[in-house]
């Protein structure tokens, strides 16, 4: 199997795009709001007319990796990207406005989206990808999965390159985030990250880990708690900061906390 590399990491949160955009203490800077809501991305088209802000800071995260990696779209176009999800929130900001928005004008509400597959069904339609794809629900320690699986991918030859995106919303349902505030450090940050893995001179090994890296806590105390988009801005924050292999990445949820470690190879 070869080794894998992270290319670039392209990021959109409530504090603006890039990594450059965090704050240095992201709780002082929510000055005790609970949820930052990012900015519903201005993307032109019909099909974005009525797209949802979940599908829309998709599209957008991977715009931000393509600018950051100085690629233009037809490069990762085709059956040899491999794209995986990772949510937290899933539909559920979307879902809960849609309610909120029928029991208000009394318009039937045909449909609700009851999976987070629209946001990379978005995104591969727009961006023409129709490699292998993974879909997975967690927080930070799915992510890290997410990350392994996507190295897997590409270290066995199965794709040349694969995308890592995740996308949180919090801001129609911000009472009940709220409820579970002992899961959670506010603030809540409203997040998009994609990461771009191709073949390189790094090695990743997956473990279980019981404390979290310094990475881990760098991205809490800069973004906020932005759920599965923490380890991809980890890794923006690495790349921002000149790091290189070898480093490692944790991420948590609900009791599980999972490493993913990068080695010279």
């Amino acid at each position: 199997m070869t080794g894998t590399e992270v290319a670039a990491v392209g990021v959109v949160t409530g504090w603006g795009e890039g990594a450059a955009a965090l704050p240095s203490d992201a709780v002082r800077a929510a000055a005790g709001r609970r949820v930052i809501a990012a900015a519903r991305p201005p993307l032109v088209g019909e099909r974005f007319r009525r797209a949802t802000r979940e599908c829309l800071l998709g599209v957008a995260a991977v715009e931000a990796l393509l600018r950051e990696a100085n690629l233009e779209r037809e490069e990762i176009r085709g059956c040899e990207t491999a794209l995986v999800y990772v949510t937290a929130a899933g539909y559920g900001a979307a879902n809960h406005g849609f309610i909120v928005a029928g029991a208000a004008t009394g318009a039937t509400l045909h449909f609700p989206y009851t999976a987070p597959s629209a946001v990379p069904a978005e995104v591969a339609i727009e961006f023409g990808l129709t490699g292998p794809y993974v879909i997975l629900l967690g927080g930070a320690a799915a992510t890290i999965d997410g990350l392994w699986q996507a190295t897997l991918q590409v270290g066995r030859g199965r794709c040349r390159r694969a995308l890592v995106l995740a996308v949180e919303t919090f801001s129609e349902c911000e009472e009940l985030w709220a409820r579970g505030r002992w899961l959670l450090r506010p603030p809540l940050v409203e997040s998009a990250a994609c990461a771009l893995l191709i073949p390189g001179p790094s090695r990743a090994t997956y473990a279980p880990a019981s404390t979290e890296s310094p990475l881990e806590a760098l991205a809490r105390a800069r973004a906020g708690e932005t759920l599965a988009c923490a380890p991809l801005i980890a890794l923006a924050l690495a790349r921002a900061g000149g790091g290189a292999a070898p480093f490692r990445l944790t991420g948590q949820w609900r009791g599980r906390r999972a490493g993913l470690a990068w080695e010279a190879h």
